[in-house]
């Protein structure tokens, strides 16, 4: 039996081509994803990720709006 759940991409997110997001994982704000990444687990806000699994590579740090 399969079972549906939700994938969750939070504000200003970008998945590069080729990126697989698995069901119910949830990408923080901010976040940046590799091509060709396969996105297994939860990521946080405002991180580069890339790699089969995802992996969080450089902290990119908040941006605040003026």
């Amino acid at each position: 039996m399969a079972r549906c759940r939700p994938i969750v991409l939070k504000d200003d997110v970008w998945l590069c081509a080729r990126v697989i997001v698995l069901a119910g994982v949830t990408v923080g704000e901010g976040t940046v994803v590799g091509a060709g990444s396969v996105v297994t687990h939860d990521l946080p806000p405002h991180v580069l990720a890339a790699g089969n699994p995802a992996q969080v590579v450089q902290s990119l740090g908040a941006v605040n709006d003026p």
